[in-house]
């Protein structure tokens, strides 16, 4: 299948292409209120990592005047961090769309979460990439900040197989000194792809999935 070319602007910014667009995320305010504790948390780690269940009874979230997603006392980063790669093979027959995107600012470390809907579990293809492209196209994504973590979702599928409409996510500012920033770059085959920019170069990070409802969460920390 062969993508239109896409445009992107010189301010930093990345449009989702016609097809793409079709199937882009969009940009979700909300945050896990009461209602929707993480806890248990399903903790999948580096590749290197075997899936535990660990238990996170002060892992919830609020969001303060501003719109910034604060945590409550107590919360952590979720599993080891560093700066490797990171890549895990999505559950067979996994059919997922990520409805939105929340950027969260905690001490020590800033949380980035992708909302997800659907049958299964994710897989991830996630590493530093200062010169990210945009699959299908080869065109290159612009970011905020100076360094960027390019994310695969894998195990997705289009909206429409879902009965859903698209969500639109374009690029999601950050509000803490690490994130500057998450862009949408569409689905293909399979696959989802967004652009975290970061403040201060590399960045340790982890990556986790979380239940009830289904979330993938990537913490990036301070140093």
């Amino acid at each position: 299948m062969t993508l239109p070319p896409v445009k992107f602007s010189p301010r930093r910014t990345v449009g989702v292409l016609g097809v793409a667009s079709a199937l882009a995320l969009s940009a979700c305010a909300t945050t896990d209120g009461d209602d929707r504790s993480v806890d248990p948390v399903t903790a999948v780690g580096t590749v290197t990592s075997t899936m535990t269940k660990t238990s996170s009874p002060n892992a919830r979230e609020t969001t303060d005047a501003t719109g910034t997603t604060r945590a409550d006392a107590g919360l952590t980063p979720l599993g080891d961090a560093d700066t490797t790669m990171k890549t895990l093979r999505p559950e067979p027959s996994s059919q997922l769309v990520v409805t939105g995107v929340r950027l969260g600012t905690h001490a020590g470390f800033d949380r980035v979460v992708f909302d997800l809907t659907g049958e299964g579990s994710p897989g991830w293809f996630i590493d530093y990439n200062d010169r990210p492209v945009q699959q299908g196209s080869g065109f290159p994504i612009e970011f905020p900040g100076d360094s960027a973590i390019e994310v695969n979702i894998d195990g997705t599928t289009y909206p429409f197989t879902l009965g859903i409409e698209p969500p639109q996510i374009g690029t999601t500012m950050g509000p803490g000194p690490i994130v500057a920033g998450v862009t949408s770059s569409g689905s293909f085959e399979g696959r989802t792809q967004f652009v975290i920019g970061v403040n201060g170069g590399r960045h340790p990070y982890s990556v986790q999935t979380l239940e009830n409802p289904s979330r993938l969460v990537i913490d990036i920390l301070q140093g």
